[in-house]
C-alpha cells in the first residue's frame, strides 16, 4: 500500500490534460459484450477500475488488450459465465455487466456491485427495467441472477433520475424485439457517449440526453471504433484546484459546455475564467467570494464535484453553504478538511464553510474517490506536508495524478506504507 505525501504553498502554472471519462468508460466497456465482432475504444483512462473491468471481460471469455489508452475487445468468444463476487464488488459500475450480458445471453449472474461508500445507491430501477423487458430478477446468495426467454421492447418510467439505470436499460434494450421508451432518463454527457457507440455498432437510438429515449430493437450489433469524449469530473477538479492554488492554470481537451454549471460558480466566487473551444484558463484567484452551492442532476451542480469544492470554499470570505440532494453520505472528507484547520460544520444534508481559514498540513484519509480530490485539493493550499492515505480510491478515478500535478510545479509524491502504517490503516 502507499501514501500521498503533499508540500503545500507552491503556485501552479502551466497546462494539464484531461483524461478520458471514467464514468463513460466504465459503461462503454461492458457495452462491447453486445457486439459480434471487434470493437476498439480510444482514450481510455489509465484507471484502476478499466483494469478491472479488462480482467471481467477476459474471465467470460473475451480476448482483450490495453495499450496507450486503446483497449481493443475480441467479444466472439464470450459466453455468459457467472460473476458472483471478487473484482465485481471493487467497482460499482460493475453493474453494466447485468445489462449487457443479459442483452446478448439473456441471462447473466453478478455480484452485487461496490466502490465508493457513499450510503444507499440501491439499483432498483435497474431491476424494475429489466423485468418490463421480461427478464426474471432474483437475489440468490448475495448474487443477482437474470434470465429472459426473450426481451421484449416495453415503455419503462424511471421514478428516480438515474445514470446507471439509463445506461444500463439501454445496454440490454438495444437488442431487445420491437421498441423500448424510457421516461425520465438522465441527460449526462455519459449517457450521449454510450449511445453514440451503441449507434456506431449499428443499435437504433434516439433522444439520448434528453429525458425521452427511444430505442428501437435490433437482431444483430457489429464491432466499431470509438473515442471516449473528456472526463468533466477530472477537468472539474482541475479548474477548482487551479482557482486554490494557482497562478494560471490551462486545462486542455475539454467539452466546456459539460462544465458550465462550475464555471458559473467560480465566476460567482470571482475566478478569472477564459473559456476556448476545447480549454479552459484559470487564472489566479484573489478576494474570492463564499457562495452557496446545491448538487442536481445534470445539467444542474454535479455531486462528484462538491467535495473538492468544498476545500476551495475554505479559502473563501464569508459562509458557504454547500448542500447535497444526491448522496446524503458524502461528507465524509469533512472530518478530515477539519484536521487540517477548516471550520466547517455539517448539519444534515449540508455542510457550512466559514471561511477564509488557513489549511495546515496534516495526516488524513481518502474515504472515497472525490474526497480523496477534496484532500488533494486541500494540501495543495495548505502550508507544511500533508499525508493522504485511502490512494486506492483516488486510483479508481483520477489517471496519472502525480505525474499531471507535478508538471504544474506541484511538489507531490507517492510513498510505500510501512508495515505500522498498514496496520493502523485496517483498524481505521
Amino acid at each position: 500500500m502507499e501514501k500521498l505525501k503533499i508540500a503545500g504553498g507552491y503556485s501552479l502554472k502551466g497546462t494539464i490534460k484531461v483524461s478520458g471519462a471514467k464514468n463513460s468508460a466504465v459503461a462503454l466497456i461492458p457495452a462491447t459484450i453486445l457486439a459480434e465482432t471487434p470493437v476498439t475504444i480510444e482514450g481510455l483512462p489509465n484507471i484502476s477500475d478499466v483494469g478491472i473491468l479488462k480482467t471481467l471481460l477476459e474471465e467470460i471469455g473475451g480476448a482483450v488488450t490495453f495499450e496507450d489508452g486503446e483497449m481493443v475487445v475480441d467479444p466472439t468468444q464470450m459466453v455468459s459465465m457467472p460473476l458472483p463476487n471478487g473484482k465485481v464488488k471493487k467497482l460499482r459500475a460493475s453493474y453494466y455487466l447485468m445489462g449487457a450480458m443479459l442483452g446478448r445471453f439473456k441471462k447473466a449472474v453478478i455480484g452485487l456491485p461496490g466502490g465508493c461508500h457513499l450510503g444507499p445507491r440501491p439499483i432498483d430501477q435497474h431491476i424494475k427495467g429489466f423485468e418490463a423487458l421480461g427478464a426474471k430478477v432474483t437475489n440468490e446468495q448475495g448474487a443477482i441472477y437474470l434470465r429472459a426467454d426473450e426481451l421484449h421492447g416495453a415503455r419503462i418510467y424511471l421514478d428516480v433520475v438515474s445514470v446507471g439505470a439509463t445506461i444500463n436499460i439501454m445496454l440490454a434494450a438495444v437488442k431487445a424485439k420491437g421498441k423500448t421508451v424510457i421516461e425520465n432518463a438522465a441527460k449526462e454527457p455519459e449517457i450521449i457517449d454510450v449511445a453514440t457507440l451503441l449507434t456506431n455498432m449499428g443499435a437504433k437510438i434516439k433522444g439520448a440526453g434528453t429525458d425521452v429515449i427511444r430505442i428501437e430493437g435490433v437482431e444483430s450489433l457489429n464491432g466499431c471504433r470509438h473515442t471516449i469524449i473528456p472526463d468533466r469530473i477530472e477537468a472539474g477538479t482541475f479548474m477548482l484546484l487551479g482557482a486554490a492554488a494557482g497562478d494560471g492554470v490551462l486545462i486542455d481537451n475539454v467539452i466546456p459546455h459539460h462544465l458550465e454549471s462550475l464555471t458559473a460558480k467560480l465566476r460567482e466566487m470571482g475566478v478569472p475564467i477564459e473559456v476556448g473551444d476545447e480549454q479552459i484558463f484559470i487564472g489566479k484567484g484573489e478576494h474570492l467570494k463564499a457562495v452557496d452551492i446545491k448538487t442536481l442532476v445534470y445539467p444542474g451542480f454535479p455531486t462528484d464535484l462538491q467535495q473538492p469544492f468544498t476545500s476551495l470554499l475554505t479559502k473563501a470570505e464569508g459562509t458557504s453553504v454547500v448542500t447535497d440532494t444526491i448522496y446524503s453520505a458524502r461528507f465524509k472528507h469533512i472530518d478530515e478538511l477539519r484536521r487540517m484547520n477548516a471550520n466547517i460544520k455539517v448539519e444534515g444534508r449540508s455542510a457550512i464553510i466559514n471561511g477564509p481559514t488557513t489549511l495546515q498540513g496534516a495526516k488524513v484519509k481518502a474515504s472515497d474517490l472525490r474526497a480523496g480530490a477534496a484532500l488533494v485539493i486541500a494540501g495543495l493550499m495548505a502550508e507544511g506536508i500533508t499525508e493522504v492515505t485511502g490512494l486506492e480510491h483516488i486510483d479508481r478515478g483520477y489517471s496519472n495524478l502525480v505525474e499531471k500535478l507535478e508538471g504544474l510545479g506541484a511538489t507531490i509524491w507517492r510513498e510505500k506504507m510501512t508495515e505500522e502504517e498498514m496496520e493502523q490503516q485496517k483498524s481505521l
